[in-house]
């Protein structure tokens, strides 16, 4: 079965945070939105955030020449899923990270879907074999991972089930990319995909570094951002210490310090969130007001608007090989 490459019309079902920015990216690519969502004042909420979120859509040329108003006319909201599924050419699945939610509503989507419609799953949790375990058309279920928010960073991974269809992927993988987003394809799934694996063992070897008195939280985040962080932003560690081998690359670099790497794999710390590693990173970090929290998103975001845009700009001339 063939999948449409190029769809038009994409149900976003589910329009909390992540939802909420699917919606603006798709809009800003100029495609026709159909969105869903049970809570209370969802679409008052979706229609106040693609207008916020526009003015940065707008300072990285992300807008198919669509003014807010333009974008907001473009967006149809409908009471239920397979409603807002009616002719949608593909579906970004946002419903709560519980199984049997997903999987309600893909019954419910499928009621209303053609068998060569894709649905992808924002989840970042859940197996996509699990999810689509009692679909009809389970060859069409893939995840479609994003990070947060979707609007603005670029990355979603793309992972097929045991019953995925190689085309849905490919299908998927195309679509991404005419929206303006780098997918990266996982051949298999994985927990955590691969995205979150990273950010896991970033935070554990954190966690023990403070645990055993190294440092205090505070400072291992700076040596992260302020160190490889830097660089993380536009290429990988795999590039870099191919980078830190000079002109013979990778193979230099692992003759002079791969036992060095190794010495540090092995001495890598273990840790888990037990009562006390909780209380610690409650105390470091401590509980926003809702002030706060609205003015620390506000710096993300702000601040990965100023990053993206030069990123643009360096791709722009010779860059890097996407993915290093």
């Amino acid at each position: 079965m063939s999948f449409p490459t190029l769809p038009q019309t994409i149900a976003v079902i589910g329009t909390g945070t992540i939802g909420a920015s699917w919606a603006t990216l798709f809009l800003g690519a100029g495609l026709s939105v159909r969105a869903s969502d049970p809570g209370a004042g969802a679409e008052a909420k979706l229609r106040e955030f693609i207008r916020a979120a526009w003015p940065s859509m707008e300072a990285l040329g992300q807008t198919s020449g669509r003014s807010a108003g333009d974008a907001l006319a473009a967006l149809a909201f409908f009471a239920t899923p397979e409603e807002a599924a009616t002719g949608a050419d593909l579906v970004q699945e946002n419903a709560p990270e519980r199984i049997e939610i997903k999987r309600e509503t893909y019954a419910k989507l499928e009621s209303a879907l053609a068998p060569d419609v894709v649905i992808a799953s924002s989840t970042s949790g859940i197996m996509p074999s699990e999810l689509q375990a009692e679909m009809t058309h389970p060859e069409r279920l893939v995840v479609g991972h994003p990070f947060n928010p979707p609007h603005l960073v670029p990355l979603v991974e793309v992972v097929p089930g045991k019953l995925t269809s190689g085309a849905a992927v490919e299908a998927a993988m195309a679509f991404y990319k005419a929206v303006g987003k780098v997918p990266i394809k996982l051949n298999r799934e994985m927990i955590g995909h691969i995205a979150n694996r990273l950010q896991a063992a970033v935070l554990r070897e954190s966690v023990y570094l403070a645990r055993e008195g190294v440092a205090s939280m505070q400072d291992i985040d700076l040596a992260a951002s302020m160190g490889p962080g830097q660089r993380w932003a536009f290429i990988g560690q795999g590039k870099i210490f191919a980078l830190a081998g000079g002109v013979g690359g990778m193979g230099h670099f692992l003759d002079h310090l791969g036992e060095a790497v190794e010495t540090w794999w092995d001495d890598l710390g273990d840790a888990r969130l037990d009562p006390e590693t909780r209380a610690m990173l409650t105390e470091a970090y401590g509980t926003p007001t809702e002030e706060s929290f609205a003015k620390d998103v506000a710096f993300r975001d702000a601040a990965l608007l100023r990053r993206l845009k030069a990123l643009s700009e360096d791709a722009e001339g010779e860059s890097p090989e996407q993915g290093a």
